[in-house]
């Protein structure tokens, strides 16, 4: 119950991120920098407070390449947020474990069966229906950013999966940083404005809804099954657009929703295909 209830509230933490960007009227490398700063701050506490076992080795390519990754994921995701709908975002985000499953193939050579091959084409018709209508520049362009953003991200759970033998906390800790020191230059050009509103957005994004999400998500991982730990992570991109709309009014288009509808249901069903065979042996 304990494990179950720490995922349900990292997921929830998480659905919160695109609301927050949404408010901040900040430069998105501003707000991406600031967040990462923030949360890097709180992980290195953690690590402090509770250090990983002494023959926890990370190896330098994984740690690296998972680090520079995440740190380009934080990225495009708040730039993406600027320029479309935060249901866009975090539903075509949600194609992730699809290209993990590509990615891992070609990376570690961990072939995908036929249930990852089925559920890219059904990605690939999601993402159709997401460009059906006609959008203005700003959008297209977000939209692309989230795909890519879904694509760095599926990459860096590959980079993650490199680093089991070792502590896969001290790649989130350095792509944190690095995502940080990308942005000074942007904080220099665009102070952000330290009003009371802002700073207290900031240190819920830093601290609770990167940092404390993934000390959760980390602590329920190992207590729940990989099944239930899928099915409940679907609480971010069902809540991610509901906060949004729910506060400023953002909604997203008939085709967006029906694209994100398909996303999930090729997600879901991939995965559950392939916990059902790993529990068969």
């Amino acid at each position: 119950m304990a494990g179950q209830g720490a995922v349900v509230a990292a997921a929830f933490l998480w659905s919160t991120s695109g609301l927050f960007i949404k408010l901040l009227d900040w430069h998105p490398m501003v707000i991406a920098g600031t967040r990462s700063f923030v949360a890097a701050a709180f992980l290195l506490i953690v690590r402090l407070l509770l250090p990983p076992p002494k023959d926890a080795k990370n190896r330098p390519f994984p740690l690296w390449a998972c680090a520079i990754v995440f740190a380009l994921t934080l990225v495009t995701y708040v730039i993406a947020n600027k320029l479309t709908t935060a249901a866009n975002v975090i539903l075509l985000q949600y194609s992730a474990p699809i290209w993990a499953a590509i990615l891992g193939w070609a990376l570690i050579r961990e072939k995908p069966n036929w249930e990852h091959w089925a559920a890219l084409i059904l990605v690939s018709c999601g993402l159709l229906l997401f460009f059906r209508e006609g959008l203005d520049p700003g959008a297209v362009t977000g939209n692309v950013l989230a795909i890519v953003s879904g694509v760095l991200l599926g990459s860096h759970s590959v980079f993650l999966r490199m680093l089991k033998d070792g502590n896969p906390s001290d790649a989130l800790l350095l792509g944190h940083t690095i995502c940080g020191v990308l942005s000074i230059p942007y904080i220099i050009l665009y102070p952000p404005s330290m009003e009371v509103p802002s700073v207290l957005s900031l240190l819920f994004m830093g601290v609770l809804q990167m940092g404390l999400a993934s000390f959760l998500f980390s602590y329920g991982i190992k207590r729940v099954s990989a099944i239930q730990a899928m099915l409940t992570a679907i609480i971010d991109p069902i809540f991610n657009p509901v906060w949004v709309l729910l506060v400023t009014g953002e909604k997203p288009s008939v085709s967006a929703l029906a694209g994100g509808a398909l996303i999930i249901m090729a997600v879901v069903a991939s995965s559950l295909i392939g916990m059902r065979r790993e529990a068969n042996g």
